[in-house]
């Protein structure tokens, strides 16, 4: 069954910090370019971070810029997203997406991008 699956998530205080990672399950991640999304209660999906199949390049929304990391390890089939200085607004449901086209990354940021898979999410709550 090809799929992918989140985990890391957690309740955490406001200013600590959690990793997310993001593992595919019947196919190879390193043939795919991957987003990290997510969604607060009340509020649309958003994108957080992405990363390029080489790994190369990687952007962040603007929202996350400083705190957040993403990165990935092919051997592990695995993209992490490290996640610093968390703040309440950063509490939701977070996931990952791949996409195996070969576009630049900037197509991969638009809200009209189709992406390959979508795993299941995993809640991050920050508390005061």
């Amino acid at each position: 069954q090809l799929q992918l699956v989140e985990s890391g998530g957690g309740l955490v205080q406001s200013g600590g910090s959690l990793r997310l990672s993001c593992t595919a399950s019947g196919f190879t991640l390193e043939n795919y370019g991957i987003g990290w999304f997510r969604q607060a209660p009340g509020k649309e999906r958003e994108g957080v971070s992405w990363i390029t199949r080489s790994g190369h390049d990687t952007t962040y929304a603007d929202s996350v810029k400083g705190r957040f990391t993403i990165a990935r390890d092919n051997a592990k089939n695995t993209v992490y997203l490290q996640m610093n200085s968390l703040k309440l607004e950063d509490t939701g449901v977070y996931y990952c997406a791949a996409s195996s086209a070969l576009v630049p990354m900037n197509y991969m940021t638009q809200p009209w991008f189709e992406y390959d898979y979508w795993g299941q999410g995993t809640q991050v709550t920050v508390s005061s």
